[in-house]
């Protein structure tokens, strides 16, 4: 088991520089450069800028220098354990990046959580009870929760809540507590509107999560060794929990290197829509005015949680399939 980790863990640094190779080369191939969309919209707004200043701000932002040689500096700033600085904000994005971390833990832990909580024992019982009338209900919800975009889920219960209500739901706190230090007032709060983006982030994972369980368990259920477990004497439950469930749960163990950074991101358009202060709104925003540097800092950062993600799922997988484990007896 230990060999098995260590393998994967050498693999990671080797990663994480092809990976930082593509998300330079994809923020870098819109036409353009930050300076460009600056320049754009000083002039939307009747203003300009001479050659001069933006010959100054070209050589300010490193921008005056060869592709190759803005990806060196950007890795050296890496290797200091620095995210390099906003082109827009003029801060250090680990600064940027950190001011909204928590709230983007916080609640890709509690979409993870109820994803995980919900889809698990509703794909077992759907398993268990095949072609009933909960079992037929279930799998609708779970087609409807697979085909129904988040962002489009988020406007309907928006909608529906403002207009049989008259409550707002954007955000993850009331107005009077967004720029409020931390209290414990304010974490209640944070609970009181965490709940909803929770759900909109979670469903379509949990309707995904639902089917394969589904799917894996009631091919388990078929298998011979059920046929002797009851030969036994063992109770249906207990033979369910102790043998099918262990091997169809697999699969879902492997879905954490994809969902993982698809949690932290917020999906990005429900964040932007929900106007969620986690760091989907900011890559967006880093993106559209070409901020290179944030936005290769932020989709690194969700590249290395994609590898984390894997390293989790591979453990797991291995902790509980046996068969999977590669360490010599």
């Amino acid at each position: 088991m230990v060999r098995y980790i260590l393998q994967r863990l050498l693999l990671i640094p080797v990663l994480l520089v092809l990976f930082s190779i593509m998300v330079f080369a994809l923020v870098q191939a819109p036409p353009g450069d930050y300076l460009t969309t600056y320049i754009a919209t000083l002039s939307a707004s009747g203003s300009s800028m001479d050659q001069a200043q933006v010959d100054a701000l070209e050589k300010q932002f490193g921008l005056d220098q060869p592709v190759h040689v803005q990806y060196w500096r950007w890795m050296q700033s890496l290797a200091r354990g620095e995210l390099g600085l906003s082109l827009e904000y003029q801060r250090p994005n680990s600064e940027l990046i950190g001011e909204r971390l928590g709230l983007t833990i916080a609640l890709a832990l509690a979409a993870f959580v109820f994803t995980w909580v919900v889809a698990i024992p509703i794909g077992i019982y759907s398993a268990t009870h095949r072609n009933s009338i909960l079992d037929y209900l279930i799998t609708v919800i779970n087609y409807t929760g697979v085909a129904i975009p988040n962002f489009m889920l988020a406007l309907i219960l928006m909608w529906l809540a403002y207009a049989y209500f008259d409550v707002s739901i954007t955000g993850l706190f009331s107005r009077e507590f967004e720029q409020a230090p931390w209290s414990f007032a304010k974490f209640i709060d944070l609970l009181k509107h965490i709940w909803l983006p929770m759900i909109v982030i979670g469903v379509a994972g949990t309707a995904r999560l639902t089917r394969v369980m589904r799917a894996n368990l009631i091919d388990e259920l078929n298998k011979p060794y059920m046929v002797s477990g009851r030969a036994r004497g063992l109770s249906e439950w207990q033979l369910v929990m102790k043998y099918p469930v262990r091997l169809a749960i697999n699969p879902l163990a492997s879905t954490i290197g994809w969902y993982l950074p698809e949690l932290f991101s917020g999906s990005l358009i429900v964040a932007t829509v929900m106007n969620l202060q986690n760091i989907g709104p900011l890559l967006l925003r880093s993106l559209t005015n070409q901020d290179m540097y944030l936005a290769g800092s932020i989709l690194l950062i969700y590249c290395a949680l994609a590898i984390v993600g894997t390293l989790i799922s591979d453990i797991l997988l291995a902790w509980v399939d046996p068969r999977i484990r590669m360490e010599k007896s």
